[in-house]
Parts: C-alpha cells; structure tokens; sequence
C-alpha cells in the first residue's frame, strides 16, 4: 500500500519550462547566474571525491588565533580545519595512524 506524497503538488509550468531556450533565462538578485569559479571549484575539490562528512564540535582556542584565522576573511572555520588536515595527514606520514608511538604535546 503506497503513502500518498506529503509534498503539495508543483504549481510550476514545466511545459513552458521545457520550452524555454537559454536566452529567455534571466537570472535574479534572487537566483543569480552561476560563477564559473564556483563550480570549477566544486568540482575539483579532492579530484571530485566525496568529503568526508564534517562533525560541529566546541573548541577553544587562544582569541588571538582565532581573531587570526578570521581576519584573513571569509571561509576561516575552512582554513581551520585545513590546518588540522594537514597536521593530522603529516603526523601520520612521521607513524601511520593506530601506531602506538611515544604521544608528544604540542604547546
């Protein structure tokens, strides 16, 4: 026995949309032109891998660094996490990861 769909039915005319031709498309403040640099960008991104899923954690850090980290513009929760990519990937080129090495504090 099928649900029937909790979604309202579409009020948009896809017979007119189908016909439409991509000069007759104007984009909006709303729904504006797509940049080319954001989609070449989400495309090369890892070489068109998934990213692995982010966690939301709270973290503290000195508010100098992160005053740092924000300065530089948007996109610092990114860069942030960058830094500890790369940390975390050269630290597991030094002992892959599961090594049972001598745990080193980094002040």
């Amino acid at each position: 026995m099928n649900k029937p769909s909790s979604s309202r039915a579409s009020r948009t005319d896809w017979t007119r949309v189908k016909a439409m031709k991509d000069k007759d498309i104007t984009p909006t403040t709303e729904h504006p032109e797509a940049d080319v640099k954001h989609i070449v960008r989400g495309m090369v991104r890892r070489g068109l891998e998934p990213l692995p899923p982010k966690a939301s954690i709270s973290l503290r850090v000195d508010a100098d660094v992160l005053e740092w980290f924000k300065a530089q513009g948007p996109g610092y929760q990114t860069r942030i996490n960058a830094v500890l990519r790369a940390f975390k990937d050269a630290s597991e080129q030094i002992q892959p990861a599961g090594g049972r090495g001598k745990k080193h504090r980094v002040a």
